[in-house]
């Protein structure tokens, strides 16, 4: 095919030697397979900036670190700098961000180069060597979607213990090989120790993943891994071994708000002890 205008960089400075095909188009990006340095690689165009929506881009992009002051400021007062800093965050979150899952057992795509907002990526294939078909394309049998169900749910545990959440888990964008799953569209991915919504958006991930295989083993729909695994995750007790159970007990003991009104004035008190003999010291 005729390579796209944006690969004309890449392909003088011998990156890519040809654009094979346009693989997938989505809101986000376009995929093509393009051949780099005599293999076959998989390239992700990242679309116009204006095409995305920055109010829901902030909820993704709280806590992510590596932005100074003035960027900051930037981004959250949307100036066309601002706008511009936003968008280079959310290309390199996701180098970034496979990168640590790969490195953490993750099933992603490899990343090769990321040049002039083209992200070149191994390309994932089935055991005939075509592109690997999207989770959603797959016909599944109950036996088989409880398989899969039990190993998108480790693979969420896995990444939870990596420091990230999706964001966007689905069947859409969930591949699959010869050898199991691969995780792909990670420019959303959240920090999940600093982002506030991070627990809603671990549970939504675990709900969308959930309700699909459900249609194909319907007792998947009575279980409730993303409370389980967020209880786990906050209370230190999650990792790669952990052994779920599917089900979360809501605690029916009320909070002991005296309690802890009494220890905020002890530390207040300590406090205001600490600067008085530091006051008298001086």
């Amino acid at each position: 095919m005729k390579s796209p205008e944006c690969f004309e960089i890449l392909i003088l400075n011998g990156q890519v030697d040809e654009v094979v095909s346009r693989l997938m188009s989505g809101k986000e990006a376009d995929v093509y397979v393009v051949q780099s340095k005599g293999e076959l690689c998989c390239a992700k165009v990242y679309k116009d900036i204006r095409t995305r929506s920055f109010s829901q881009m902030a909820q993704y992009q709280e806590g992510r670190k590596g932005r100074n002051s003035r960027q900051a400021r930037a981004m959250q007062k949307n100036t066309r700098y601002g706008r511009r800093e936003t968008e280079d965050a959310w290309k390199n979150t996701e180098v970034d961000v496979l990168k640590t899952l790969a490195e953490a057992g993750v099933r992603v795509p490899q990343v090769f180069e990321y040049t002039a907002g083209i992200l070149l990526m191994e390309l994932v294939v089935d055991a005939d060597g075509n592109p690997a078909p999207r989770l959603n394309d797959i016909r599944l049998t109950a036996t088989k979607a409880r398989e899969l169900h039990r190993e998108l749910i480790r693979t969420v545990v896995l990444m939870l213990c990596a420091g990230f959440i999706h964001g966007d888990l689905s069947e859409y964008n969930v591949l699959v090989d010869r050898d199991g799953m691969v995780v792909i569209d990670l420019p959303q991915a959240v920090n999940a120790a600093g982002n506030n919504n991070a627990r809603s958006m671990l549970e939504r991930d675990v709900e969308n993943i959930t309700a699909y295989f459900g249609r194909f083993a319907p007792e998947l729909l009575t279980t409730d891994y993303g409370r389980e695994i967020w209880k786990l995750y906050a209370s230190g007790a999650l990792n790669p071994a952990t052994e779920l159970t599917g089900l979360f007990v809501q605690s029916d003991r009320p909070a002991d708000v005296k309690g802890v009104m009494r220890e905020i004035d002890y530390a207040r008190i300590l406090h205001e002890r600490t600067l008085a003999r530091a006051s008298q010291l001086t």
